[in-house]
C-alpha cells in the first residue's frame, strides 16, 4: 500500500459513520499485541470544548520535559497525519500506509468504521515507537469511544456542553455520564466542569473507582495577566505551588481553566516548573491550529473551529474585547447538520457583523442557502457562496485594512481555508 491508497481505503469507512463499541478495536489492536497496553502513562481527555487545547499545552510540558510524548487528536485540518504525532512530528506517510496494510483485513471483516482504524493505527505506531507519554483525545462522548481501551493514569474533562446530543443524549447530566466514563480504576481525575448537573456524575464515577477528583477553581486559582490576539498570560497558584507570569500563544481568557488543568495534571506527574513554563510557551509546536488564530493583517483575519453554542459564545465573548479595534467585521460561516445553527448565529450577531455563508466540504455541511435565509430572518446582512475558497476571495476584495474577518464553525472550514493557501 501507498500513502495515497491507504487514503483511499481508510476515508470510505465513514460510510459506516459512527458505531459505538469497544469490540471492533479491541480487535484489531490485538492483531497487533494489544499496544494500548504498551502506550507508557497515558493522559485522556473528554469533554465538549477545550480537549484540544489541554491535549496540546499537556503534550508541549511533557515534550519539553524530555519525555518521548505521542499525541492523538482529531480531526485533522488539511493532512491526515497531523491525527498522529510523536514529539510534535506527524506520522511518516509510510508509516500510515505500512499500517493500514497491517490492519486492512480485519477492518473489512469487521465493518470497522473510520476512527476504529485510525485509532488502531495511531496506537500501534506509539507503542512500536515506545513513547513514554501518550495524549490521547476521544473522538465523541467516552464510554462506547474507540480511544477508550486505555487505561489511563490520568483522565481530563474540561467542559461539558450540549453537542452530539443524539448519540450523547439530550441533558449535561447524560453528556456528562457518557463522558465520565473514561475514568477507571486507578487513575487521577481532573476537570473544570462546575455546574451541578454535569459536575455530579463526574464525581460519582471517581467515586465508585475510588480515584481521586481534582477541580479547577478549588484545587487551583488562576488570575489573568494579560490577553491579547495570539497571548495569554495568566498566574496559577495549586495546594503545591505559584507559578506567576505563564504565557502561551492562545486568544482569548477562556483558555485560562484549560491552561490550568494542564498545569494541574504536569505539576501531578512531576514535571518541574522549568518545563510547564517553556512547554506552554511552546505550544504550537504540537500542530495545535485554527483556535482564534490570527492568520493574517491588514484586514486581520481569524481562523477558528468553534462549532457548538458553548465554543461559540467564548470565541464571541473574546473578540466583543477586541470589538473596538476593528471598523467592520465579517464573518464567513459554515456548519454541519448537527449543530445549533441558530444559536450560533445569534451569538455572533452580538458582534455587529456582516455574514459570509458557505457550504463546508462535507456530506453533513448546512447547505449555505438555509444558513443565510436563517441569518436574514434574524435581522443580519448575508450573502452566500458555494465554497470557503469563493467567500474568502469575496472577503479579500471587499474588507478594508481596519477590518476583521472571522472564518468560524467548522474544523472542514478551516482545513479549506488553510489548503487554500492563506
Amino acid at each position: 500500500m501507498t500513502y495515497q491508497e491507504a487514503l483511499d481505503f481508510l476515508y470510505p469507512l465513514h460510510r459506516f459513520g459512527i458505531k459505538p463499541g469497544l469490540e471492533r478495536v479491541r480487535e484489531l489492536l490485538d492483531l497487533h499485541g494489544s499496544p494500548y497496553k504498551r502506550m507508557g502513562r497515558v493522559v485522556h481527555i473528554a469533554g465538549t470544548n477545550g480537549k484540544g487545547t489541554v491535549a496540546a499545552a499537556l503534550a508541549s510540558i511533557f515534550k519539553a520535559s524530555g519525555k518521548k510524548t505521542a499525541l492523538y487528536t482529531s480531526p485533522h485540518l488539511v493532512d491526515f497525519t497531523e491525527r498522529i504525532r510523536l514529539n510534535g512530528e506527524q506520522i511518516p506517510r509510510e508509516k500510515v500506509a505500512d499500517y493500514c496494510s497491517l490492519f486492512r483485513d480485519a477492518i473489512v471483516k469487521n465493518h470497522s468504521t473510520f476512527f476504529e482504524a485510525t485509532t488502531s493505527i495511531a496506537f500501534a505506531w506509539f507503542a512500536d515507537e515506545g513513547v513514554d507519554v501518550s495524549i490521547i483525545e476521544t473522538g465523541m462522548g467516552g464510554r462506547l469511544d474507540a480511544t477508550n481501551v486505555v487505561d489511563s493514569s490520568y483522565v481530563v474533562i474540561p467542559s461539558i456542553g450540549l453537542d452530539h446530543t443524539e448519540w450523547l443524549g439530550g441533558t449535561l447530566a447524560l453528556i456528562a455520564a457518557e463522558k465520565a466514563a473514561i475514568i477507571k480504576k486507578g487513575c487521577r481525575v481532573f476537570t473544570a466542569v462546575s455546574a451541578q448537573e454535569a459536575l455530579l456524575p463526574i464525581q460519582r464515577m471517581a467515586e465508585s473507582c475510588q480515584v481521586p477528583l481534582f477541580l479547577a477553581g478549588r484545587d487551583s486559582r488562576y488570575s489573568i495577566v494579560s490577553a491579547e490576539p495570539g497571548m495569554l498570560e495568566l498566574e496559577v497558584s495549586t495546594a503545591f505551588r505559584n507559578y506567576p507570569a505563564l504565557k502561551a500563544p492562545l486568544t482569548g481568557s477562556f483558555h485560562a481553566t484549560n491552561v490550568s488543568l494542564a498545569v494541574m495534571v504536569a505539576e501531578d506527574a512531576g514535571i518541574a516548573a522549568e518545563h510547564i513554563y517553556s512547554g506552554l510557551e511552546c505550544l504550537l509546536q504540537t500542530g495545535y491550529r485554527a483556535r482564534l488564530e490570527k492568520v493574517g493583517v491588514f484586514p486581520t483575519l481569524l481562523l477558528d473551529v468553534s462549532h457548538n453554542p458553548d465554543g461559540m459564545r467564548e470565541t464571541v465573548n473574546t473578540l466583543c474585547s477586541f470589538r473596538h479595534l476593528y471598523r467592520r467585521v465579517y464573518v464567513m460561516l459554515g456548519l454541519a447538520s448537527d449543530k445549533d445553527a441558530r444559536a450560533i448565529v445569534r451569538d455572533l450577531l452580538r458582534l455587529e457583523c456582516t455574514f459570509v455563508l458557505v457550504n463546508i466540504p462535507s456530506e453533513r455541511s448546512v447547505p449555505a442557502e438555509v444558513l443565510g435565509l436563517l441569518c436574514h430572518n434574524e435581522g443580519a446582512e448575508a450573502i452566500v457562496f458555494s465554497n470557503g475558497r469563493e467567500g474568502l476571495g469575496y472577503l479579500r476584495q471587499k474588507a478594508g485594512m481596519a477590518d476583521l474577518i472571522l472564518v468560524t464553525g467548522s474544523f472542514y472550514l478551516a482545513g479549506e481555508i488553510i489548503a487554500a493557501g492563506i
